[in-house]
């Protein structure tokens, strides 16, 4: 169970919106349940944005009361849909998101997203005036200041299943298998899907690669006796195609991998028990944070503790992927 702050409320609120943007992580449904009964129970009112900042700005909102939410958090996506909006980065469509907000009634916005979802809220409430609650809903793990994001753990699980029966092919045909996960600039994903799989080797932006001397290590595992078989965990990068590249250079070196992509299944899914009861809380609280005068914040966790994380930190700083756990990770390797 995490610490959970102890806030007096200090605002009067009567209506509020949520909405979810960017890619869907599993854990959104508890989140969005998290704070439409936190909010009900204190007599707010609760409007669910379709389809993200691009809802907010056709003005696709709808009451939800609380059997709307009823029988979600065992369900994967977002029961109020996620899409991206290019119209929302143009400052007029900010506007009029806000326009419609007031005219409703609504006095608050709750973004559950990842750090591009996340930033646009804090440019919203800068710019409107509108009090802006982010909640980090990701598989990627990569949002400053939180330890955790909603959707991380079920990511990670879902990428162990399917190493876990790639492992059988692999030892079966005594081949090598690069396994690509997402994760995009960041190695949080690939690093904890690596240790947990017992991957050979695990290939992250953070650490770059030496094509020559993985090429040799393989050769080296092979010749000794110690496999000619096993899983080596890609983070996808930036890039596209980044894993078939790295494919053809080992080809080169005498190296001849299968390569699997995992891609979207990551992001779907049942949510594991860590990532409902995780959603559930920042939800829960985070109508309380608002409520007790806080705004522009995201609501994270800190060392097992629920906190609040100005939202401009996620502009200024980035988060980095723990230097010992890639350490641990290095040194499991064959």
């Amino acid at each position: 169970m995490y610490s959970l702050p102890k806030l007096e409320p200090i605002r009067d609120i009567r209506a509020i919106a949520v909405l979810t943007s960017g890619g869907d992580s599993p854990g959104m449904n508890p989140a969005i349940r998290g704070i439409v009964r936190s909010a009900l129970n204190r007599g707010i009112q609760v409007y669910g944005v379709q389809r993200g900042f691009a809802g907010l700005i056709q003005n696709d909102l709808e009451l939800l009361t609380s059997a709307s939410v009823s029988n979600i958090v065992q369900r994967g996506g977002t029961l109020l849909k996620s899409a991206r909006s290019l119209e929302f980065r143009q400052a007029e469509f900010r506007q009029k998101a806000a326009e419609q907000l007031a005219e409703r009634g609504i006095e608050a916005l709750f973004v559950i997203g990842g750090d591009g979802s996340l930033s646009g809220a804090h440019l919203f409430e800068a710019e409107t005036g509108i009090p802006v609650i982010g909640l980090p809903g990701t598989i990627d793990n990569d949002i400053f200041g939180t330890d955790d994001t909603i959707g991380f753990d079920t990511a990670v699980n879902t990428a162990l299943d399917a190493i876990d029966k790639i492992r059988d092919t692999a030892d079966s045909h005594e081949r090598h298998f690069l396994v690509e996960v997402m994760g995009r600039n960041s190695g949080f994903l690939a690093t904890h899907v690596g240790i947990a799989a017992g991957a050979e080797m695990i290939i992250v932006p953070e650490h770059p690669v030496d094509i020559a001397a993985l090429s040799e290590q393989l050769a080296l595992n092979r010749n000794s006796g110690q496999g000619s078989s096993g899983i080596i965990v890609v983070a996808e990068g930036n890039e596209a195609g980044l894993t078939y590249r790295l494919a053809e250079q080992l080809k080169q070196h005498g190296q001849s991998p299968h390569v699997c992509i995992l891609g979207h299944i990551q992001r779907g899914g049942i949510p594991s028990g860590h990532d409902r009861v995780l959603a559930s809380c920042l939800g829960a609280v985070s109508v309380e944070y608002l409520l007790a005068g806080y705004s522009d914040i995201l609501v994270g966790v800190q060392q097992g503790e629920v906190t609040d994380i100005p939202l401009d930190n996620l502009l200024r700083y980035r988060k980095g992927l723990d230097p010992e756990l890639l350490r641990i990770a290095l040194q499991l390797h064959r």
